[in-house]
C-alpha cells in the first residue's frame, strides 16, 4: 500500500512540477514577471554579474527551462505505464531492507 501510494505521489509531483516548469517561464502571473524576481536581483547584486539578468530574461533560456518541465511530463506519464513494475520494485527493496 506505502509503495503505491509513493508512486502516485512521485506522478503527481512530476506532473505539477512538469506543468508549473512549462508554462511559468512565459506567462506572467500578474505579480511580476519571469525575470523580474527578488531572488534573480539578489544574485545579481552578490555576484556583480548583471549580464545574468539578460540570460534569464532569454528564450534560450526560457526554453530549457520549459524542456526541463516536458521531460518531467514524460516522466510522470512513463511512471503511469509502469505502475505496476515500479510498485513492485520498491516492495521488493522495502522487503530487502526489512531482512537485514
Amino acid at each position: 500500500m506505502v509503495a503505491k501510494l509513493t508512486v502516485i505521489l512521485f506522478i503527481i509531483l512530476c506532473l505539477l512540477m512538469g506543468l508549473f516548469l512549462t508554462f511559468l517561464p512565459w506567462f506572467s502571473l500578474g505579480v511580476s514577471n519571469w525575470g523580474d524576481n527578488f531572488l534573480l536581483a539578489f544574485a545579481v547584486q552578490k555576484t556583480g554579474w548583471t549580464a545574468l539578468n539578460d540570460i534569464v530574461n532569454s528564450g534560450w533560456f526560457r526554453g530549457a527551462v520549459s524542456g526541463l518541465g516536458i521531460l518531467n511530463i514524460l516522466l510522470a506519464f512513463w511512471e503511469m505505464t509502469h505502475f505496476n513494475e515500479s510498485v513492485q520494485m520498491l516492495e521488493e527493496a522495502d522487503l530487502k531492507a526489512s531482512q537485514k
